[in-house]
């Protein structure tokens, strides 16, 4: 029961600050640029790539990497951005969008787990 809780406290945590720091990143761009969930998604890629490397288990791993991470990642976001910018034909973001999100989150996946590792 107390596994369930601490994923609930992490995911509760994790989602309240993706809400306030993808709104904050989002307004920063003038171009329309989904650079809050890009950034959101890739520090999440390092962090979870960093708990596992540093072999974080039990209690801890619940809430932070099941829990906060699992809140603060956002694959739907990312996957609904990439629809709005192929229908509104904006190709010279899209393509960045999606090479930057999958090259650039597992290879800050691997520096996680690499910094973790030491």
């Amino acid at each position: 029961m107390m596994t369930f809780l601490l994923i609930a406290i992490g995911g509760f945590i994790g989602a309240i600050a993706r809400y306030v720091l993808g709104t904050w990143l989002n307004k920063k761009s003038s171009k329309g640029f989904p650079i809050g969930t890009l950034f959101i998604n890739l520090l999440g890629s390092f962090l979870l790539g960093w708990i596992v490397g540093d072999g974080i288990t039990s209690g801890l791993y619940s809430f932070l990497g099941i829990g906060f991470m699992g809140a603060f990642t956002t694959f739907s976001t990312l996957k609904l951005e990439n629809v709005q910018l192929r229908e509104n034909k904006k190709y010279s973001m899209l393509y960045p969008y999606l090479a930057y999100s999958y090259i650039g989150g597992i290879l800050l996946a691997f520096a996680g787990i690499s910094l973790g590792s030491l």
